[in-house]
Protein backbone atom coordinates (compact mmCIF):
# COMPACT_ATOMS: atom_id res chain seq x y z
CA UNK A 1 0.00 0.00 0.00
CA UNK A 2 1.17 3.23 -0.90
CA UNK A 3 0.43 5.72 1.70
CA UNK A 4 1.99 8.36 0.46
CA UNK A 5 0.02 9.26 -2.75
CA UNK A 6 -0.47 12.95 -2.93
CA UNK A 7 2.76 13.58 -2.09
CA UNK A 8 6.32 14.26 -4.47
CA UNK A 9 9.63 12.76 -3.53
CA UNK A 10 11.78 14.76 -1.49
CA UNK A 11 14.70 16.15 -2.71
CA UNK A 12 18.26 14.39 -1.12
CA UNK A 13 20.28 17.25 0.32
CA UNK A 14 23.68 17.22 2.28
CA UNK A 15 23.10 18.48 5.80
CA UNK A 16 26.92 20.43 6.89
CA UNK A 17 26.36 20.75 10.15
CA UNK A 18 27.53 17.91 11.40
CA UNK A 19 30.64 18.36 9.36
CA UNK A 20 31.34 21.38 10.63
CA UNK A 21 30.94 20.52 14.45
CA UNK A 22 33.14 17.67 12.88
CA UNK A 23 36.11 19.88 12.02
CA UNK A 24 35.29 22.58 14.81
CA UNK A 25 35.81 20.07 17.30
CA UNK A 26 39.03 18.98 15.44
CA UNK A 27 40.53 22.17 15.07
CA UNK A 28 39.55 22.99 18.91
CA UNK A 29 41.70 19.25 19.81
CA UNK A 30 44.68 20.79 17.55
CA UNK A 31 44.80 24.41 18.90
CA UNK A 32 44.74 22.84 22.94
CA UNK A 33 47.44 20.48 21.79
CA UNK A 34 50.13 22.00 20.04
CA UNK A 35 52.96 23.63 21.96
CA UNK A 36 54.02 26.67 21.08
CA UNK A 37 57.39 28.07 21.86
CA UNK A 38 58.26 31.34 21.69
CA UNK A 39 62.08 31.58 21.58
CA UNK A 40 63.62 34.58 22.90
CA UNK A 41 65.84 36.74 20.77
CA UNK A 42 68.07 39.81 20.32
CA UNK A 43 67.93 41.92 17.41
CA UNK A 44 71.62 43.13 17.85
CA UNK A 45 73.80 44.92 15.42
CA UNK A 46 77.01 43.90 14.80
CA UNK A 47 80.44 46.72 14.34
CA UNK A 48 81.72 46.75 11.13
CA UNK A 49 85.44 46.22 10.78
CA UNK A 50 85.60 47.87 7.09
CA UNK A 51 85.67 51.76 8.16
CA UNK A 52 89.13 53.55 8.50
CA UNK A 53 91.25 54.27 11.14
CA UNK A 54 90.46 56.79 13.81
CA UNK A 55 92.98 59.41 14.83
CA UNK A 56 93.72 59.29 18.37
CA UNK A 57 91.31 61.03 20.40
CA UNK A 58 91.69 62.29 23.90
CA UNK A 59 88.67 61.27 25.56
CA UNK A 60 89.78 57.72 24.67
CA UNK A 61 91.20 54.85 27.41
CA UNK A 62 92.52 52.21 25.68
CA UNK A 63 92.58 48.77 27.47
CA UNK A 64 94.04 45.69 26.06
CA UNK A 65 93.44 42.27 27.65
CA UNK A 66 96.16 39.53 26.78
CA UNK A 67 95.65 35.91 25.76
CA UNK A 68 97.05 34.94 29.23
CA UNK A 69 94.42 37.80 30.92
CA UNK A 70 96.95 40.13 32.05
CA UNK A 71 95.22 44.02 31.95
CA UNK A 72 96.80 46.89 30.51
CA UNK A 73 95.13 50.38 30.23
CA UNK A 74 97.04 53.19 28.03
CA UNK A 75 100.30 50.45 27.72
CA UNK A 76 100.41 49.84 31.34
CA UNK A 77 99.48 47.14 33.18
CA UNK A 78 97.26 47.16 36.07
CA UNK A 79 98.54 46.47 39.43
CA UNK A 80 96.74 44.06 41.42
CA UNK A 81 94.10 41.66 40.02
CA UNK A 82 91.20 42.61 41.28
CA UNK A 83 87.89 44.37 40.34
CA UNK A 84 88.96 47.26 42.78
CA UNK A 85 92.27 47.44 41.12
CA UNK A 86 91.04 48.16 37.47
CA UNK A 87 88.29 50.00 38.52
CA UNK A 88 90.70 52.62 40.66
CA UNK A 89 93.24 52.59 37.64
CA UNK A 90 90.64 53.42 35.15
CA UNK A 91 89.35 55.90 36.93
CA UNK A 92 93.16 57.22 37.49
CA UNK A 93 92.87 57.18 33.26
CA UNK A 94 89.90 58.82 33.23
CA UNK A 95 90.55 61.40 35.28
CA UNK A 96 90.74 65.33 33.41
CA UNK A 97 88.70 64.03 30.12
CA UNK A 98 85.82 65.18 29.08
CA UNK A 99 83.18 62.06 28.40
CA UNK A 100 85.69 59.65 28.49
CA UNK A 101 85.16 56.25 26.08
CA UNK A 102 86.60 52.96 27.49
CA UNK A 103 87.88 51.29 24.35
CA UNK A 104 88.52 47.38 24.90
CA UNK A 105 90.91 45.49 22.63
CA UNK A 106 90.88 41.57 23.26
CA UNK A 107 92.88 38.69 21.80
CA UNK A 108 90.53 36.48 20.61
CA UNK A 109 92.32 33.82 23.24
CA UNK A 110 91.36 35.45 26.28
CA UNK A 111 88.56 34.83 27.95
CA UNK A 112 85.34 36.44 27.80
CA UNK A 113 85.10 36.94 31.87
CA UNK A 114 87.98 39.66 31.67
CA UNK A 115 85.60 41.74 28.93
CA UNK A 116 82.97 41.65 31.59
CA UNK A 117 85.35 42.24 34.23
CA UNK A 118 86.70 45.50 32.40
CA UNK A 119 83.21 46.61 31.38
CA UNK A 120 82.15 46.58 35.27
CA UNK A 121 84.57 48.12 36.41
CA UNK A 122 84.24 50.66 33.91
CA UNK A 123 80.59 50.99 35.39
CA UNK A 124 82.04 51.57 38.98
CA UNK A 125 84.59 54.20 37.80
CA UNK A 126 81.55 56.50 36.11
CA UNK A 127 82.65 56.46 32.78
CA UNK A 128 79.59 55.15 30.19
CA UNK A 129 81.26 55.02 26.86
CA UNK A 130 82.66 51.35 25.83
CA UNK A 131 83.22 50.27 22.66
CA UNK A 132 85.22 47.21 21.20
CA UNK A 133 88.14 47.51 18.83
CA UNK A 134 88.21 44.79 15.79
CA UNK A 135 90.49 44.12 13.17
CA UNK A 136 89.51 43.76 9.73
CA UNK A 137 90.26 40.64 7.75
CA UNK A 138 92.54 41.77 5.37
CA UNK A 139 95.03 43.56 8.16
CA UNK A 140 96.48 39.77 8.25
CA UNK A 141 94.31 38.64 10.88
CA UNK A 142 94.13 34.96 12.10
Amino acid sequence: MNFRRGRGREELEINLIPLIDVLLVILIFLMVTTTYSKTAGLEITLPSAEAPESQANDREINVLITARGEILINRQPVAGRGSDALAEALSRAAAGRKDPVVIISSDRDARLQSSIDVMQAAQRAGIAGISFATQSDASGGR
